[in-house]
């Protein structure tokens, strides 16, 4: 017996080191990252950043933004950078962007020193924007930091997310928080990375309406400022953010107390109880201000980095917790036993996460006061199911592990394996290691998740943003050889398409109604419980239930593979695992970044 309590106590306390060794693990990030590869990397960086300023102070402001506007895009990955091709839909021309993002001249010429000094090319374009963003504070007499580096540039954009993510300067005070909070960044950040507009000149476009409409405003300041920006014309015309637009100071909080904020979400951050106690606490306290500025701008830099993928590993939890992945698929089975659809809806819940920021949980999340849950965005509401499940598995996880050490995250991605290999399709090795996400965006899930009314050159578009090329395409829709799908979503190509055999739309219209019944239930394919190729070949027959499906049909490449999948399971078994596992890999946080969650559902802040 009291060998036995002392097995039982080294077990409890090699689990407690698990558990805190799992949570304290490393992102891959370091402020020492070239220190060997390329210890002339910074200096370099430093030196041409200087240059620019000497020959434009203005050019500070326009680097520090850009480094802004690519983290709150998808992370700081440099995809800001790219220009525009006909595989790339470039940030440039977003909203926020366009006719006003500056300074990739200088980034240029940092990349070409940079590349000639390391002799090869070591420095990444996102790690350039981080220490410019740094660099440029501090040629204006702004604070320092140690920028934590090591990040991977990104090999897509998405014009649509950066529509969607950068704060816009119209934004309300609750706007503005939510736009930080789904980037992981409180009110505080909020506040202090606003202060970033003690730098740089604003358009006229961008300011109109607050200096002709709004009351909060210093009637002397918009005086002066409609000598600037007439009321039509003069889009582009300048006026500085505050009054000392190339000192890296504090008047820009004294000129939100003086109610001479230019922009409306500037003034906007007086309109809230802590956003305002702060904006005054920093106007009379530069050195406040400077501390909270240099970690929000670390922090805001461990947005979502691509860092290779380091900490994700087949056999992250051999060692942690062996059990994990076994009791996994024993509840996998379990559900599936009970209703086989359940199959389908769990590889559905990882699709969704994966397509929304990144294969992080998020889609796991309830609503809350500062939680936008991505189950109500228009893909997932009503429909989205396989949650109890999920609640299932992360409770028997946690008793054999002995404490919460496997993410949500990978829970939904060993799931969807188990799920596929309970129906009779290929298994593969499900690369672990991720964290669960502490934000969820509804705006992001109707934004990125694919719809089943797009056409070939948006599904190819929706595909190319997440870093999935014309195969994983069709490969990945291959999915649907499980599952059912309501009739509000093929309603409209039962009687409106004609790339559609004529008896399985009277069959299908028997189901589904021109008016009500929009949630009831086709298959989308013959088998729908079956993991096989028939939906493949009733493409090739013109019965694919969804447009999106039917839609694969319509070009060259995706044609040639349909049609081979439909003759070939062995080579569709192999490419789906091979796809499954790139999108696996989309942007999963690692190491520090996000939580692993205690309850799926629950961030851990409010479990």
């Amino acid at each position: 017996m009291e060998k036995m309590n002392i097995r039982s106590l080294l077990y409890l306390f090699v689990s407690l080191i698990s558990c805190i060794a799992t949570a304290s693990s490393n992102s891959g990030l370091s402020s020492h990252y070239y220190d060997r590869i390329c210890p002339e990397a910074l200096p370099t960086i430093k030196r041409v950043v200087e240059d620019a300023l000497a020959q434009e102070q203005r050019m500070g402001a326009s680097l520090l933004r850009l480094h802004f506007h690519d983290c709150f895009v998808n992370g700081c990955d440099g995809s800001i950078l790219l220009d525009q091709t006909p595989t790339i839909d470039s940030e440039k021309n977003a909203a926020p962007n366009a006719n006003s993002a500056r300074g990739f001249e200088v980034i240029d010429k940092i990349k070409d020193e940079v590349d000639k000094v390391c002799g090869r090319p070591v420095v990444s374009c996102a790690d350039i924007l981080a220490v410019a963003a740094r660099d440029s504070v501090v040629a204006l007499g702004g604070p320092s930091w140690k920028v934590r580096l090591g990040r991977r540039d990104s090999t897509t954009a998405s014009q649509s997310a950066a529509n969607a993510n950068i704060p816009a300067p119209s934004m309300n005070l609750p706007a503005l928080i939510k736009n930080f909070e789904d980037q992981g960044l409180d009110e505080e950040d909020l506040v202090v990375l606003s202060g970033a507009h003690t730098l740089g000149f604003a358009q006229c476009r961008n300011f109109r309406d607050r200096i002709y409409n709004e009351t909060n405003i210093d009637p002397a300041f918009v005086s002066h400022l409609q000598t600037i920006c007439p009321q039509v014309g003069g889009d582009s015309r300048l006026a500085p953010l505050d009054p000392t637009p190339n000192s890296f100071d504090v008047k820009y909080f004294s000129s939100l107390a003086s109610k001479k904020g230019l922009l409306s979400s500037d003034q906007a951050l007086l309109d809230g109880g802590e956003t305002a106690e702060l904006v005054l606490k920093y106007s009379g306290d530069a050195e406040e201000f400077w501390e909270d500025f240099a970690e929000s701008m670390i922090k805001m830099g461990d947005i979502k980095p691509l860092t290779g993928n380091r900490g994700l590993s087949s056999s992250y939890y051999d060692r942690v917790c062996p059990e994990a992945l076994p009791t996994i698929k024993r509840v996998v089975e379990d559900a599936l036993a009970q209703e086989r659809r359940m199959g389908a809806s769990l590889l559905r819940l990882h699709f969704h996460d994966c397509f929304v920021n990144g294969c992080d949980g998020s889609i796991l999340l309830d609503q809350t006061p500062t939680i936008d849950s991505e189950k109500n965005a228009a893909p997932n509401a009503n429909s989205a199911r396989g949650f109890e499940v999920i609640d299932k598995i992360k409770d028997e996880v946690d008793k054999v592990c002995g404490c919460p050490v496997v993410s949500c995250a990978d829970i939904l991605a060993v799931a969807a394996r188990d799920s596929v290999v309970a129906l009779g399709g290929p298994s593969w090795k499900v690369r672990l290691g991720r964290r669960d996400s502490t934000t969820a965006s509804q705006s992001a899930a109707n934004a990125n998740i694919p719809t089943p009314s797009m056409n070939l050159p948006a599904l190819i578009k929706n595909f190319e943003d997440q870093g999935l090329d014309e195969e994983d395409l069709v490969v990945l829709s291959g999915a649907h050889t499980l599952g059912f799908a309501q009739c509000r979503n093929f309603r409209d190509r039962i009687y409106n398409e004609t790339n559609i055999d004529p008896a399985f739309a009277s069959h299908l219209q028997t189901i589904c109604p021109q008016v009500g019944g929009d949630s009831r239930l086709a298959p989308l394919d013959p088998t729908p419980n079956s993991f096989d190729v028939k939906y493949f070949s009733s493409l090739a027959s013109k019965k694919g239930l969804l447009s999106s499906d039917q839609a694969l049909l319509d070009g060259g490449e995706t044609a040639e593979l349909v049609l081979k999948y439909s003759g070939d399971a062995e080579e569709f078994w192999e490419d789906f695992a091979e796809s499954m596992i790139k999108m696996g890999d989309i942007k999963p946080l690692t190491g520090n970044r996000g939580e692993i969650r205690n309850n799926c559902r629950k961030v851990n802040s409010e479990y």
